[in-house]
């Protein structure tokens, strides 16, 4: 059964990688000198995602060592992690393909249990420091719109409200999921997937005291393990930090920012950081889409005419991000096929 969840997944991932491929925008000659245009940066932006997969593989541990030892290695997890990132970006509602197959596969080294629990927590704190993320990129885009750096106007401030008051009740939701517990809502979430509503439901069923279970641990952990929360909640900001480089190399590359001195170039990172932010928000609105197609596109060109840029900077900027996708969904996918034969069940 395993082995067929896993294959399915592949499957999909492979017809989403195709589809992504086949969706660009521009020709695959455009593309091609969009990537020579990048030059040497392209494999800085790749590998600045490496260290990102670490922080994520140093936060998830910290949440699963703060309910026992953590017998699984780095590199396990560093599979994992990439991988689930793949399927997440791959399937329908993203942020749920990818959970169901680390829970999968983190079973066979500990207990189904401590293995959704900790799934669920990492979900969760990596939601919850989006949001506060989002709520950060909006304060400083008021102090660089009171400043005269960036626009305010009427409309930009009703946006700005709303977006403020979607991550409000987000912050809320999320501190009640801390309390009381995620692991029931988000398996009926996982239910609901096409291709996953069988396993889903049968798992459902036949964990269902297990999973409450996971509701109480995740209440107990967040109530009493503090350090391991906020451990995890700092490592998880600072990846959105480090994301922003991605955009401030390809702003310093088309030779913008940066005059000035360090005035120039931190000012060239909080644009970096708020075409980020506002981005990420606009294509999580739309996490219902596979790859996110078009939310991602839209929030560039959004966020970038917000900064006062131009729609060519936008392009550059979304196709570079889409080749950077696709090549670490390309290695997630090929990590799922990967080193499983040497695999070791040392349950805890």
């Amino acid at each position: 059964m395993r082995k067929r969840i896993n294959n399915l997944f592949f499957a999909v991932g492979i017809t989403a990688v195709v589809v992504m491929f086949c969706t660009f925008d521009v020709s695959f000659a455009e593309q091609w000198a969009y990537i020579r245009r990048a030059n040497c940066w392209l494999a800085a932006i790749l590998g600045l995602w490496m260290l990102l997969y670490v922080l994520n593989i140093w936060a998830w541990q910290i949440i699963i060592r703060g309910s026992g030892s953590c017998t699984i290695s780095f590199w396990r997890l560093l599979k994992l992690t990439v991988t689930g990132f793949a399927l997440n970006y791959a399937t329908p509602m993203g942020m749920v393909g990818g959970e169901a197959y680390r829970i999968m596969e983190l079973s066979r080294y500990m207990d189904t249990r401590r293995a959704t629990s900790s799934v669920v927590l990492f979900v969760m704190m990596h939601v919850f420091c989006h949001f506060w993320f989002w709520v950060t990129s909006i304060a400083v885009y008021l102090v660089l719109a009171f400043s005269g750096d960036l626009p305010l106007n009427t409309a930009t401030g009703v946006v700005l409200a709303l977006a403020m008051l979607f991550c409000g009740g987000g912050i809320f939701l999320f501190v009640r999921g801390y309390k009381y517990g995620m692991a029931v809502k988000l398996m009926r979430i996982i239910g609901r997937v096409p291709g996953l509503r069988r396993w889903g439901k049968r798992f459902s069923e036949s964990h269902r005291e297990d999973l409450e279970k996971i509701d109480r641990q995740i209440s107990e952990l967040h109530g009493q393990n503090k350090r391991s929360f906020f451990g995890s909640f700092i490592l998880e900001y600072a990846g959105r930090l480090l994301q922003s480089f991605e955009i401030f190399f390809m702003l310093r590359l088309l030779g913008i920012g940066g005059g000035g001195g360090t005035d120039g170039y931190l000012l060239t990172f909080l644009h970096s950081f708020l075409i980020l932010a506002f981005t990420s928000l606009f294509a999580n609105l739309l996490g219902f889409l596979p790859l996110q197609l078009g939310g991602r596109e839209g929030g560039f060109a959004m966020s970038v005419a917000q900064m006062g840029m131009t729609g060519g900077t936008a392009m550059f900027i979304s196709i570079i991000c889409r080749v950077r996708e696709l090549f670490w969904c390309s290695v997630g996918l090929l990590l799922m096929k990967t080193g499983n034969r040497n695999e070791t069940t040392n349950k805890t």
